[in-house]
């Protein structure tokens, strides 16, 4: 359903490494952004209701139920360039990205 590439899965552990133990890594689409809906990347103490755990590179990774909808598919990674580093998404359910790569659209 979701896949991390392992630079993903190591940038996390370490992003990770810097909260409270036992937190939750998040992953949410939400609306906005340039293209109508962007990803969202954060930090949680706990599941809420609806929510699902999956576990991606030992990484216990919460999606609320109505992103599940969009990211059927969708692989993770994360790469450094002389701008900084920075999470690249790729989702073939995705008709449109915007240039910064974090806002797509998709056919409804």
């Amino acid at each position: 359903m979701v896949l991390l590439s392992q630079a993903a899965a190591t940038e996390i552990g370490r992003m990770k490494s810097k909260q409270q133990p036992n937190v939750l890594f998040r992953l949410a689409v939400k609306s906005g952004g340039c293209s109508g809906w962007f990803y969202d990347l954060s930090f949680d103490e706990a599941a809420k209701d609806g929510d699902r755990i999956l576990d991606l590179h030992g990484i216990a990774t919460v999606v609320d139920a109505q992103s599940l909808n969009y990211i059927n598919g969708l692989t993770v990674d994360y790469s450094e360039d002389l701008m900084g580093g920075g999470f690249r998404f790729h989702n073939p359910q995705a008709i449109a990205t915007c240039g910064c790569g974090n806002s797509f659209s998709i056919s409804q």
